[in-house]
């Protein structure tokens, strides 16, 4: 018994040392970065081994990025951007993704197929076809030529899809017999139903719209629509390659999303709408 038990403990211990060690692995970049934003001019941030915590801490990093450097219109131009696609995408996918869950229709599940089968086509592969739709449509160096090729995405309609599966349909019945339209079912019931499937998704649409720098690099020709990862090429070539204003400003280009993570992963929790079904 008393040898089972330390198997366990053994076992436990183990994998808590595993765990911790991928952890140190993950977050050492972020705080070679952090460390290296703080640092003085005085301090050598290529010393071997590197030395995490600065001697001199400073914040004037920040204070030369966000002064020398339109920082700010960065800022609110990915803002927008990623407010605008995630909006886009929750809309346009939960829409998409409702008939393909709870609808019964011909064609149903090869429509399904289709959408799912282009998850496995690289952006890189169609990124000339959507630069010239851009440029046609007359989207280029634009806001919307920003969000367009984002609205909406087969890995969403596919998430959504299969929460909304997950909807009891003793929810749905009683709202039909309340008079609900199929509309109403999927605002009033589903939407409601499936909301951690939905905090999920605006998380990984803000992101990668946040952090993408292809498709800005693409279409963006003034300085004025630049969003952050865009703005941050052009601020290595302006100081030089001085690397602690270029830490300073990648992680100021970081913090919302951290932040952002802070705020919604208490509502990424599980759905207790079947709680009000009795069986």
């Amino acid at each position: 018994m008393l040898s089972s038990i330390a198997n366990k403990k053994l076992k436990t211990l183990w994998i808590y040392l595993i765990l911790t060690a991928i952890a140190i692995i993950v977050i050492f970049p972020f705080l070679w970065l952090l460390g290296t934003s703080l640092k003085s001019p005085s301090e050598d941030i290529f010393g071997f081994p590197p030395q995490i915590i600065p001697s001199e801490p400073t914040l004037n990093n920040f204070r030369i990025v966000w002064q020398n450097y339109p920082f700010g219109r960065y800022l609110f131009n990915s803002t927008l951007v990623a407010t605008l696609t995630v909006g886009l995408n929750l809309l346009l996918c939960s829409l998409a993704a409702y008939p393909l869950a709870r609808l019964n229709f011909k064609g149903r599940d090869l429509i399904f197929a289709g959408i799912v089968s282009t998850i496995t086509i690289p952006f890189q592969l169609i990124v000339i076809p959507l630069f010239i739709i851009a440029v046609k449509l007359g989207l280029k160096d634009s806001y919307l030529g920003l969000i367009f090729p984002n609205i909406a995405s087969a890995f969403g309609i596919f998430l959504l899809r299969q929460a909304f599966l997950n909807v009891p349909k003793e929810l749905e019945e009683a709202a039909r017999i309340d008079g609900c339209s199929e509309l109403g079912l999927w605002w009033y019931v589903s939407l409601p139903a499936v909301r951690p499937a939905l905090i999920t998704l605006a998380i990984f649409v803000f992101i990668g719209s946040w952090g993408d720098f292809l498709w800005p690099l693409l279409v963006l020709d003034s300085p004025e629509y630049y969003t952050l990862p865009r703005g941050l090429v052009d601020l290595a070539g302006t100081f030089s390659l001085d690397w602690r204003l270029i830490a300073a400003g990648a992680v100021m280009s970081i913090a919302p999303i951290f932040f952002l993570f802070l705020f919604v992963q208490k509502f990424i929790i599980p759905s207790d709408t079947g709680s009000g079904v009795k069986g």
